[in-house]
């Protein structure tokens, strides 16, 4: 429901109550649903649960009612309404005129709001352009923003790109699949001594083709409705947001050709909307079971929180350094990683970047301790190097094995620290070569 503009003050110009034929006078309710012309009904109506041909009581409504305030607490809607005719009806500088007009307000008030907030209010204009704006961005932002893909890029043929791009090549603005449904036409040719049968059997080969060539057009009709022309693109959309959207966003997306592209975005951001509701009310039962019951408190113990985690993570820590010190072997494994760490210097004589401190960083819960390791020293956060993984495990799954320069072109990041991922993988046993 919403509150609206209702008619003037005159109940005689207003349409009449579709359920009683009474004439409406406010508040009263209008149903969003059916019209035009505007299904109007009045309170006794609405409450009965009137229903009429299309019109069911289910029906989304608006309050028709101008008696809320805009400019001003103390004036209503309807008296900024009945001011402005007041003006234009009497003329400007005739305050009484227009307050016996109104007889709700006084000449004083009459004159001090007018010259207030339509007078000498320059930036009463662009306070309504802002307003208007706000809701077209509100609006806007109930799904994800969906483009056609206008400038797509250019992959070189038959490389990683190009074959996730289903073969797109921008030139000719089409796609490599099913490009020899033609061949099945080349050698027939209706006759007119074809046996029936015969000839049955072209038109059987005909129809073949048909459904071949609406299955290629329903295919890039997808693919173009949903941008997945650029892959690139589209991928950076589902990484804003949370890690458990995105897992559901890829089981989804087979479904997206029966819902269409923007019915298919409300959907996952209705499910996006609902985890961050769930994180949030788990949030709010975790400061209630604290004890809290004020943000204040709740800012002082994450605050309080932050600082006991850190605290047990070095426990954490010194007891590692300990178990290192029981172990003989495990200790000079230890020691000789610390040397290279304090010892590695740059070419030019000066000490590498230390290691990065995982602390805090999303995703690191969810590395084991090599994991942690190679992260610390390539100086890569847990998220990206989770995705990283991910990408390369999945392309060497789909390849069957996987090559440096393969994993180079997949990842667009230093390729050093591409080298030392890809080794590590491959020695942890998460991908083959190929």
């Amino acid at each position: 429901t919403k509150l609206s503009f209702g008619f003037p003050d005159d109940p005689f110009d207003k349409p009449p109550c579709r359920g009683c034929s009474s004439y409406l006078t406010e508040p009263y309710v209008k149903c969003a649903e059916c019209g035009p012309p505007p299904f109007l009904l009045c309170l006794q109506c609405f409450t009965r649960g009137f229903e009429y041909k299309k019109h069911q009581s289910d029906h989304t409504y608006e309050i028709m009612t101008s008696d809320f305030p805009v400019l001003d607490p103390n004036w209503t809607a309807q008296e900024e309404m009945s001011l402005l005719e007041a003006v234009m009806d009497c003329g400007f500088g005739n305050w009484q005129d227009v307050a016996n007009q109104m007889c709700t307000k006084s000449k004083e008030e009459c004159e001090k709001h007018y010259m207030k907030h339509f007078i000498n209010n320059p930036l009463f204009a662009s306070t309504l352009l802002n307003l208007k704006q706000a809701e077209e961005v509100q609006h806007h932002e109930t799904a994800i923003p969906f483009h056609p893909a206008d400038d797509p890029p250019r992959p070189t043929f038959d490389s990683l790109l190009s074959r996730d791009m289903a073969g797109y090549m921008p030139a000719r603005a089409d796609f490599e699949f099913d490009n020899y449904a033609e061949w099945d036409l080349r050698d027939i040719d209706f006759v007119e001594d074809d046996s029936d049968i015969l000839h049955a059997l072209k038109i059987a080969v005909v129809d073949i083709y048909h459904s071949r060539l609406k299955e290629r057009q329903r295919r890039k009709k997808i693919i173009r409705d949903h941008g997945l022309i650029n892959l690139r693109k589209f991928q950076i959309l589902e990484r804003r947001y949370p890690k458990e959207v995105q897992d559901l966003y890829e089981t989804m997306r087979r479904f997206a050709r029966i819902l269409g592209p923007v019915e298919h975005d409300k959907f996952i951001e209705s499910h996006a909307l609902e985890f961050e509701l769930r994180r949030e009310i788990k949030r709010l039962q975790e400061y209630r079971a604290a004890g809290i019951t004020n943000f204040c408190s709740a800012r002082t113990y994450d605050h309080l929180k932050k600082s006991r985690d850190e605290e047990r993570l070095k426990r954490t820590m010194l007891s590692e350094v300990l178990q290192y010190i029981q172990d003989s072997s495990a200790c000079q494994q230890w020691l000789s990683r610390q040397a290279d760490i304090v010892s590695s210097l740059t070419p030019a004589g000066r000490r590498s970047a230390p290691p990065l401190n995982l602390t805090g960083l999303p995703g690191t819960e969810k590395l084991n301790e090599k994991e942690k390791e190679l992260c610390q020293m390539v100086r890569l956060v847990p998220g990206a190097y989770l995705e990283y993984k991910a990408a390369l495990v999945n392309e060497c799954n789909k390849q069957g094995g996987l090559r440096l320069a393969q994993a180079r072109a997949l990842i667009k990041i230093d390729v050093n620290k591409t080298r030392k991922i890809y080794d590590f993988l491959i020695r942890e046993g998460y991908i083959t070569k190929a």
